[in-house]
């Protein structure tokens, strides 16, 4: 008996470039050449307006600043793209161009402008050593002051202020500030400056010439409460014409001296 064979066909190799999966990565590569051409030398994502808000006569050095943080180079073309900016380093340079501003809110306006918000430091006392410089709630000295203050903290080792930088540590200032509000508010006494010896010690001078001395390394209102206490006990206003200190940085001592009799030591 004759048998026969199934016939057998060869099947044809299909070329690796025609098949599907051989055009998937050219095609993602164009698909991301092509998205990275248009974000970043397409000239509709190009930053046209720089807009800040800002009443300063400084404002337009700002934008300049700015301005010229946008152009960026790459591979010998120059693109404004808004997706490039670099945040971080302009606001960098602005805290450090302008120590006046404190902080600094950008806003990417696609798909072409950016905004900033500026808030500017808000001083509360003028601090001085060689020369006197607006100082806000941080201890950072922002700006000279050129007129004659008021009223002023002075730093005895005349150590030089330098702009955008803190003059003393922030809780000590604090501390100052809390005892001057609290002397001329709650003791209505009022003051002509603030000495500032060291860390360990401070002077405030009264207009009726005599001084107090704490420690704002210590416990404020416990001096405080010293202070009260001698000043309601011993020391009333009519008294107070010859006195020269009130010692506040020891223990539970107040002592106190009149510039013409022998020390009075108040103990508990």
């Amino acid at each position: 008996m004759r048998k026969y064979r199934k016939p057998y066909r060869v099947k044809r190799k299909i070329p690796f470039y025609k098949r599907k999966i051989f055009w998937i990565p050219p095609f993602l590569i164009l698909i991301f050449f092509g998205i990275s051409y248009l974000i970043i030398f397409s000239s509709f994502f190009q930053i046209k307006t720089i807009r800040i808000f800002w009443i300063e006569e400084s404002k337009k050095e700002l934008e300049n600043l700015v301005e010229a943080q946008t152009t960026k180079n790459l591979f010998s073309f120059q693109t404004k793209s808004i997706f490039l900016l670099n945040l971080p380093k302009i606001n960098q340079l602005i805290l450090e161009k302008f120590p006046q501003i404190e902080t600094v809110e950008f806003k990417r306006k696609f798909p072409n402008k950016l905004e900033l918000e500026v808030k500017e430091r808000t001083p509360v006392i003028i601090f001085c050593s060689e020369k006197c410089f607006l100082t806000d709630r941080d201890a950072i000295a922002f700006k000279e002051f050129s007129e004659e203050p008021k009223f002023k903290i002075e730093k005895l080792n005349r150590e030089k202020i330098e702009l955008g930088k803190a003059v003393i540590e922030k809780r000590i200032l604090l501390v100052i500030l809390e005892i001057r509000e609290t002397l001329e508010n709650d003791f209505k006494i009022p003051l002509e400056e603030i000495i500032f010896v060291s860390e360990e010690r401070i002077n405030i001078k009264t207009l009726e010439g005599w001084e107090i001395y704490f420690n704002p390394q210590e416990d404020i209102n416990w001096q405080i409460t010293k202070l009260k206490a001698v000043l309601d006990e011993e020391i009333p206003s009519q008294k107070r014409e010859n006195l020269e200190y009130i010692e506040l940085r020891f223990g539970n001592f107040a002592p106190y001296k009149y510039r013409q009799s022998i020390d009075i030591e108040n103990k508990d």
